[in-house]
């Protein structure tokens, strides 16, 4: 795929002024919303494809930065999935007033279903990729879980980067109140799952928890036998790009 000019990042401003950096252009059907994973913002891989293959074929998309991630303002620090999903429902409204069809990338996959609940109606379709719900409830030890309960900050190893990840008990603590594998999850769209089976921050049962949860009856789960977290290999890139493609065709 060829690579298009990107729009210019522009700002939408929050209630309490603060402002979220985000790219967005108009297009016919619904509008593709890439949502990123956690300490990740709209330069990454996934979403930059995602903005191309839209481009190309006129679909509308929004990529933006959560408040304290990328050129968004705001502290790391003082994030949580709530607000981020307020932050994500705020500019939706703003830029694409009609049905979206939600991609969430690792934790992205996580704020697309409490997303999903927000729109209600007008989310049309979501895709996860490695999605990672309630990974604030599977994904920690008890140590680290008394250790955030307690109002400290955990760090933990970064396999992407020198710097370790770190997880700020407001983040964790909002994260508790909000999981979604507990229950019925009550969408009743389409929704495609994309996991590896060699993704060793997620784990690949967690898609298997979610195709149980979700209400709809149309979930499907492509497991990737040798795909890592990332899923950013060219044939990765393909069956994303093919699976979107399917999710927004067959939106009337």
């Amino acid at each position: 795929m060829g690579m298009t000019e990107p729009a210019p990042v522009a700002h939408f401003a929050l209630p309490d002024g603060r402002r979220i950096a985000y790219r967005h252009r108009r297009g016919a059907r619904a509008t593709i919303v890439f949502l990123p994973g956690y300490k990740s913002d709209m330069g990454g891989s996934k979403a930059q494809v995602v903005w191309e293959w839209a481009q190309l074929r006129g679909s509308g998309c929004l990529l933006f930065d959560y408040s304290g991630c990328g050129q968004s303002e705001g502290r790391f620090a003082d994030g949580t999935l709530s607000r981020w999903c307020d932050e994500a429902r705020m500019l939706i409204n703003h830029c694409a007033p009609g049905r979206v069809v939600l991609v969430g990338s690792s934790m992205g996959g996580w704020l697309m279903l409490l997303l999903a609940h927000a729109l209600g109606p007008r989310a049309a379709a979501l895709l996860g990729i490695a999605a990672a719900p309630d990974f604030t409830d599977w994904g920690y030890g008890d140590a680290d879980k008394a250790a955030l309960a307690a109002g400290q900050v955990v760090l933990q190893d970064n396999p992407y980067g020198p710097e370790p990840t770190p997880t700020h008990p407001g983040f964790w603590a909002d994260g508790q109140t909000v999981l979604q594998l507990t229950g019925p999850i009550g969408f009743a769209g389409p929704v495609r799952l994309l996991h590896g089976q060699a993704d060793a921050d997620v784990p690949w049962a967690v898609a298997l928890r979610l195709a149980a949860a979700l209400c709809s009856a149309d979930v499907q789960i492509n497991l990737i036998k040798d795909g890592d977290h990332r899923l950013s290999r060219d044939g990765d890139i393909a069956l994303l790009l093919a699976t979107l493609a399917g999710l927004v065709e067959g939106i009337a």
